[in-house]
């Protein structure tokens, strides 16, 4: 009978964040919190919920360009990084060839490798030019190519994410004239929405889920407490 040998499946459970993931997360939670504490705001000191669906869809046009642009920029600046130590690293390598050759071994020495295991993979890494300078890019400086797109799409993910958080919270001011009883709607939808997204949020970034579905859901609670409690204050 033949013997064969059977290897199990073995999964490693690692925390990973797309950029997609932390652009969705930066648009959804700003766009859950700050309409929501506007609308709350507004409803401390006007009746007409048309005011506040003014206000409000306003307020969600104007954040998400800000947000978004927040995020192209920061795309951006990641992009021009990189470019910029890309030409910096190839200098030093055709200036600065003994140092970059030492900083190679030593990276090898540092992860176990031998003296002659380090000697033959610096010299085999360093007969290409560029490869030499991505290793060292990836290595040495812990930087990886980004996305040349990855600017403008953080930019609309972040700025539809935004959109879609922004639309919850407003969206009760749609269908009910009085304020105050469209107030009482849109904490329910934005509460429970705030925690199954701090929920999900904290899941995937390997914090405990529970707490943070309570805390997020506090912050948007208390910002929005905040500014119905000021908008009374003014009021009287």
């Amino acid at each position: 009978m033949d013997q064969h040998l059977h290897h199990a499946d073995h999964t490693e459970q690692h925390l990973t964040s797309s950029d997609l993931l932390r652009d969705v997360v930066i648009g959804m939670s700003d766009g859950l919190t700050v309409p929501f504490a506007l609308a709350a705001g507004l409803s401390g000191a006007v009746d007409s919920s048309s005011i506040i669906v003014i206000a409000g869809i306003a307020e969600i046009c104007a954040g998400s360009i800000a947000m978004g642009l927040g995020g192209y920029l920061s795309g951006k600046t990641e992009q021009d990084h990189y470019t910029n130590e890309v030409k910096r690293e190839h200098y030093e390598v055709d200036n600065m060839r003994e140092q970059e050759i030492n900083e190679t071994k030593d990276f090898f020495a540092n992860i176990g490798l031998s003296k002659e295991v380090q000697e033959k993979a610096t010299e085999e890494i360093a007969k290409d030019k560029e490869r030499w300078v991505d290793f060292m890019m990836k290595y040495e400086l812990g930087l990886e190519k980004p996305d040349p797109r990855r600017a403008t799409k953080s930019a609309l993910n972040i700025g539809l994410s935004y959109v879609a958080g922004g639309i919850i919270p407003l969206s009760p001011y749609f269908f009910i004239i009085s304020s105050a009883e469209a107030l009482k709607y849109s904490v329910v939808f934005t509460l429970v929405c705030l925690f199954i997204f701090g929920f999900f949020k904290s899941k995937m970034t390997g914090v405990n889920p529970l707490w943070g579905a309570v805390r997020v859901t506090l912050i948007g609670a208390v910002a929005a407490a905040a500014a119905f409690g000021v908008a009374k204050l003014f009021e009287h």
